[in-house]
């Protein structure tokens, strides 16, 4: 079996919407925070129990689909948002190496 190619995020966004984007809409923004929320828990769980690196990997995954999903539902292409945000480098300091001061959040 050969391994799945590697997918942009506006690839995922789209792979996403195709196999779920009637639910979601169904669902709704205020839904499917939720469901992004829950996710966030697992993760954080994952991460403070130590899980094995499969599984961990598992629940970023999971994160990433639900903000891709929810993305979906509120019209936003997350290409796009990453590349206005922090294409031109840090938000904070405008390099492409961070050197705002630590205790900032850039």
């Amino acid at each position: 079996m050969t391994e799945p190619q590697p997918l942009t995020l506006r690839e995922l966004q789209a792979l996403i919407q195709k196999m779920y984007g009637s639910k979601d809409a169904s669902r709704g923004i205020d839904g499917t925070f939720m469901w992004l929320m829950q996710e966030i828990g697992e993760l954080a769980t994952a991460l403070r129990d130590g899980s094995p690196h499969e599984e961990l990997a598992k629940e970023f995954a999971d994160v990433l689909a639900w903000l891709a999903t929810i993305a979906n539902v509120a019209g936003v292409d997350l290409d796009a948002a990453i590349r206005l945000k922090y294409g031109r480098g840090c938000p904070g300091c405008s390099q492409f190496s961070c050197v705002c001061d630590p205790g900032e959040k850039p």
